[in-house]
């Protein structure tokens, strides 16, 4: 562009803008402001100077105005092309994606493809959302920004294993440890239930260098919310948050005392939401009904009725969550007619469209053995066709199961079968009890197959209805491969079900079955109950599984009876593995049981007898006599009339020997007598 129109004729060009030349760091301009380019300098018009030094100071002018003017253009085209290459990906079908990055993807910086990633994520278009990240990472086009909407997005769809594959894969160091990369990552663990997975990442992260913050924090305590014992875990996450310095705020307080709530520490809950409003935080509606849950855990409906007062007093609307577990705390403290008028009241608001409230009644009538007021709560509902998830009725199943009416738990599973096809694993468990208790064994298949199909992964109490059941049918072997599975899924089975199922499956002839479910109780996290290891002792030997029976006796020969050691010795010396003779001996000898004159003869008895084994007999007569043992006279006579194994004059000293504390043990046996 020439700048003669401006300062007058007879000018040559003095200035051309390039337009590949970089201006500045764009990168630096927030997608959000694309469609509003910097403003430009204003123009000055300049009128014809004769002078030689004006006319420079004007061509100077000239210049600089010019250039702003190219400078801004230029700039105001390029943002043209990535607001339009924004526009064309956004609107682009999945089928058209690929072509379409390959044609605007080249004008797009990593803020750009951010927009784009966020657009995808709102609309749940999870493959595009992947397709583009993944050409994002290709092309070098990510920043900070972009894994953490990614990981965000992936947490939505919980996908823990994608989001760990790609933290994994993260180089950069500064990206890796980045806080808000880092609390996506770990909220993506804890919304799959992956809460131990997500406290050790956490430590890797910190050890890398994350600096965690508040959100971090709250994040973690969230996943202690659905941990059996995440209570104690909370705690460590509060020492370390106050250790860090950092300021508990009302979300983390909320969380804490949720935690608190579902671990059955009312007081602790009521001391940080007192905490909370002395350091000036109100509360609101999630906060109260946090603490109105921790007195539902014991039905304290007396400070459930002050929290209400509170919550009225403070200008707060009692929502159907407050309500709802209000009516909770009355069904738990048996207070039924208050939670009917409740319940009532939740009709009259409209809250009553879901089955909850009806399950809270129903549940605390059904286990107060009120089995029939539960039943017409139930059909009441059925009348009023109430949204049903299936909650219900399994509340009505097991009441049934526990009240012996069998044949009707059987009908009402059988009834939801056809009505509803709506399954987890709590409603699954309740059929299958009932179905388990009436020895309906195809149902029982029917839904096991079920629970595969829906892709529906068995809990602990499933293990337990089913290991109960085949175990009720005589199916010991069908009762241990369950347990087995339950075992390698990570459930601790449980100490009275295991050792029945192990003394069963003892006297059915499974030894080895009976020892494996011994060892699953033995390395579980708990103590288990020392007469145990007796029992599995007789069981093992009742199977001539000798070798095994030795590693139980040499663990825990402390806790052992004398007459079980007397029973395992003679069982070892007799078919137990002739080069663990010699060290069963002394094990023997360890625990403080005098070994008898009949143990050492079938030892000696059975080197002889396997010439071969003449060391393993040198070694074992060398022993004796250094623990005050010595060889009887028919042991004796059987050494000497085989002394050419050892040698004469071998057999003549080792003789002596046992001679003397032969000598020595009566002479001491004297005294005390």
């Amino acid at each position: 562009m020439e700048v003669s129109s401006v300062l007058g004729n007879g000018f040559q060009p003095l200035l051309y803008f390039h337009p590949t030349r970089p201006v500045y760091n764009s990168d630096s301009i927030a997608v959000a402001t694309l469609a509003t380019p910097p403003p430009a300098r204003p123009r000055r018009v300049s009128t014809p100077i004769s002078s030689n030094g004006t006319v420079k100071q004007s061509q100077a002018r000239s210049k600089s105005t010019n250039g702003s003017k190219n400078i801004s253009e230029n700039l105001s085209a390029t943002q043209k092309a990535r607001e339009a290459a924004i526009h064309d990906v956004q609107h682009s079908n999945s089928s058209e994606l690929e072509s379409t990055l390959l044609r605007s993807g080249e004008v797009m910086r990593a803020q750009d493809l951010n927009v784009v990633l966020r657009h995808f994520g709102k609309l749940n278009r999870w493959n595009d959302a992947c397709q583009l990240f993944d050409w994002m990472r290709q092309h070098g086009k990510t920043n900070i920004a972009s894994y953490s909407s990614y990981l965000k997005f992936v947490s939505s769809n919980s996908h823990s294993v994608k989001a760990m594959e790609i933290y994994s894969s993260i180089t950069d160091e500064s990206i890796r440890s980045n806080v808000s990369v880092c609390n996506s990552t770990l909220y993506c663990l804890i919304k799959s239930g992956k809460f131990d997975s997500s406290l050790k990442l956490f430590n890797q992260m910190k050890q890398a260098g994350l600096v965690p913050d508040i959100v971090t924090y709250s994040t973690l305590l969230l996943g202690c919310a659905k941990l059996r014992g995440g209570y104690f875990k909370a705690m460590e996450l509060v020492r370390e948050i106050k250790s860090r310095g950092l300021h508990m705020d009302i979300v983390l307080y909320g969380t804490l005392i949720s935690v608190c709530a579902s671990n059955n520490q009312c007081e602790e809950a009521e001391k940080y939401f007192d905490e909370m409003k002395s350091e000036g935080h109100s509360p609101n509606v999630f906060h109260y009904s946090s603490l109105l849950n921790a007195y539902a855990v014991d039905g304290n409906h007396e400070k459930a009725d002050e929290l209400i007062q509170e919550m009225r007093s403070v200008g707060l609307t009692l929502n159907k969550v407050i309500l709802t577990t209000l009516l909770k705390v009355y069904a738990k403290s048996g207070l039924f007619e208050k939670s009917r008028g409740l319940l009532d009241e939740l009709q009259s608001l409209g809250y009553a469209e879901d089955e909850m409230p009806y399950c809270l009644l129903m549940d605390g009538l059904a286990k107060s053995g009120k089995l029939m007021e539960a039943k017409l709560v139930f059909d009441e509902m059925r009348q009023k066709n109430v949204k049903n998830d299936g909650y219900s009725y399994s509340i009505m199943i097991s009441a049934l199961c526990r009240g012996g009416l069998i044949e009707e738990a059987k009908q009402l599973a059988c009834e939801f079968e056809t009505k509803y096809d709506k399954y987890d694993v709590v409603i699954l468990n309740t059929m299958l009890c009932a179905y388990c208790r009436s020895g309906e064994m195809e149902n029982v298949m029917k839904m096991m197959k079920k629970m595969d199909e829906s892709a529906i992964s068995p809990d602990w109490n499933t293990f337990k209805i089913l290991i109960k059941y085949f175990c009720k049918e005589q199916l010991y072997l069908l009762a241990y491969h369950t347990m087995e599975d339950m075992y390698r899924k990570g459930h601790q089975p449980q100490e009275d079900l295991a050792v029945s199922l192990m003394n069963l499956l003892g006297r059915s002839g499974a030894y080895s079955e009976a020892f494996s479910v011994y060892n699953m109780l033995k390395y579980s996290k708990r103590t288990i109950n020392k007469a145990l290891h007796e029992k599995i002792l007789h069981t093992l030997l009742a199977g001539g599984l000798l070798k095994d029976a030795y590693v139980v006796f040499k663990d825990n020969s402390e806790v052992i009876s004398k007459a079980a050691i007397k029973k395992f010795a003679t069982s070892f010396m007799r078919n137990g593995n002739i080069n663990l003779v010699n060290d069963v001996i002394k094990s023997i000898h360890n625990s403080y049981y005098k070994i008898d004159q009949e143990i050492f003869h079938m030892a000696i008895s059975r080197y002889i007898e396997q010439p071969e084994k003449k060391d393993l007999l040198l070694h074992l007569l060398q022993w004796m006599p250094g623990q005050g043992y010595a060889v009887d006279s028919s042991t004796r006579d059987l050494i000497l009339k085989f002394s050419h194994l050892l040698g004469h004059h071998s057999t003549a000293e080792l003789l002596s020997k046992h001679h003397t504390v032969l000598k020595t043990n009566k002479s001491r046996e004297g005294k005390r007598g």
